[in-house]
């Protein structure tokens, strides 16, 4: 069920005709909240439709009904039955996988081609992934001279997410598909920025058969709908994506309240070195993915680029070429490669870096202007001349901007990598295998790519060390962050 005056038509700029939905989905139906906000097509800077808010009264609505769904019904479904509204669940997204790409194109401003080839996909992928894995859940026996003991991995309940801007549809996916998997129920909130994806896919909720309440979607701001969740006494597990700020605070509030189970994936300021041996063709084209992809808004890129010295020239003058031949643009044209920031806030903050790193004296080698005169576009830009004390080279941006760096030798190189705060990738480029895997070994990153970049799937875990977060997404590893293991303990021979 849902108001009818909370579904909206939208023609999308490639021309398709859409009925949005703009409620809160609270207990499988959408539903009016306690404010508004306006979503805006970042390409043009328009508002695309008013999507209703939700504040702590509606977090906790949402929240008595999940408990009364896995009181009632999850806790008792069966692991084959959860699988198989999971794979429903990922067939009829993949059905409409082309009205969910325009929505997510048309709120995130990134291309089309890669909405539909890479995010939707990855989120029926996630699903499919972890479905498999409802019936494989399993414990083991213990048998120790005191007891024979069985170890269960069970659910928590309650869970939530809190998803970011810059990829909504794909950690949709990576916060649901294994939360319901180990048998929870999900109450996710998606950024106020970029929540129209998501709301297509609680409208697939239903049309699935999940009960009412098992999957709950909601849309707010950070400091009313974020932190009720956060704070929630009743939540017994949350998983954030986002920035190490919030991340803080969401640890804080946890921590002040239930000491619910917290993982979180966070910011990132990563090295991608570049050997004298690398594939100097290869070494440019990953690069360019690392720094360019999704206008730089990835918390995986490779923003700090460490090239050795006998190549950086003409490293610096082919990747100078490849930014110059991607074209930035209408999001929803095939030859776009850059589509705009997500926001005019973003787009603030990524000039404001900019003019920082002018003002320390590095050198705009390429890029640093606005792109067209509407929407948030800003060219590729590559940074050099720096002596790495500048904020564009310790801070995380989250733009299209590359900070390229020459560097001696291997032990020059590794020390120069690890020095920052985050830690959530690196890469390395060198024919020599021994090389790579002895440097990979030493950078202090969650995860480090060899002859590529950022290149993320659901079989391998993903997180972060130091301030790039705590725990770890995919994979089985991803799994057992949404579970919590319990002792049984069978008296056998004891008698007092």
């Amino acid at each position: 069920m849902t108001h009818s005056d909370l579904i909206v038509k939208v023609k999308a700029p490639n021309g398709t005709d859409l009925k949005v939905q703009t409620g809160l989905f609270i207990n499988n139906e959408f539903v009016k909240g306690d404010s508004t906000i306006d979503t805006v097509n970042p390409a043009t800077g328009e508002v695309i439709c008013t999507v209703q808010a939700a504040e702590a009264n509606k977090v906790d609505e949402a929240v008595k009904f999940a408990e009364k769904a896995y009181d009632e019904v999850w806790s008792k479904t069966s692991a084959i039955d959860r699988q198989k509204l999971m794979f429903k669940l990922a067939d009829l997204i993949e059905r409409d996988i082309e009205e969910i790409a325009t929505l997510e194109s048309m709120d995130n401003g990134k291309p089309y081609q890669f909405a539909a080839t890479f995010d939707i996909p990855a989120l029926v992928g996630m699903i499919r992934y972890y479905a498999g894995y409802t019936d494989k859940i399993h414990g083991k026996v213990l048998d120790t001279p005191a007891a024979f003991n069985f170890v269960e991995l069970q659910p928590y309940g309650v869970t939530a997410g809190i998803l970011p801007w810059n990829f909504p549809a794909v950690l949709l996916g990576g916060k649901i598909a294994p939360s319901l998997a180990a048998g929870n129920v999900m109450i996710v909130k998606v950024s106020e920025i970029t929540p129209l994806s998501a709301l297509k896919v609680a409208a697939l909720v239903v049309e699935a058969g999940f009960p009412p309440g098992v999957v709950q979607i909601i849309n707010g701001y950070g400091k009313t709908a974020g932190a009720a969740l956060a704070r929630h006494m009743r939540i017994g597990k949350i998983s954030f994506t986002g920035s190490t700020l919030v991340g803080r605070e969401i640890l804080k509030a946890a921590a002040e309240t239930n000491l619910k189970k917290v993982s979180l994936e966070l910011g990132g300021k990563s090295p991608n070195i570049v050997f004298e041996d690398a594939d100097l063709d290869q070494a440019v084209k990953w690069a360019h993915r690392g720094i360019f992809f999704n206008s730089g808004q990835v918390c995986t890129a490779g923003s700090r680029i460490f090239v050795a010295e006998a190549i950086y020239d003409k490293f610096v003058a082919a990747l100078t070429l490849a930014a110059k031949e991607g074209v930035t643009g209408d999001p929803f044209d095939a030859k776009t490669a850059h589509g705009p920031l997500v926001s005019q806030t973003q787009y603030d903050r990524v000039m404001g870096y900019l003019e920082s790193g002018k003002a320390d004296g590095a050198k705009i080698h390429l890029g640093g202007k606005r792109v067209g005169d509407k929407g948030y576009f800003i060219e590729p830009t590559i940074f050099t001349d720096v002596k790495g004390t500048e904020n564009i080279v310790r801070e995380e941006i989250f733009g299209p901007v590359a900070v390229v760096m020459k560097f001696k030798d291997e032990e020059d190189v590794v020390k120069r990598a690890n020095d920052t705060v985050y830690g959530l990738a690196a890469a390395v480029h060198t024919r020599d295998i021994q090389r790579a895997i002895r440097v990979a070994k030493r950078l202090q990153a969650g995860t480090v790519w060899i002859n590529e970049y950022n290149v993320v799937e659901v079989q391998t875990p993903f997180g972060g060390y130091r301030q790039s977060g705590i725990g770890r997404e995919n994979g089985e590893d991803g799994l057992k962050e949404w579970l919590q293991v319990k002792t049984v303990k069978v008296n056998m021979n004891i008698q007092l």
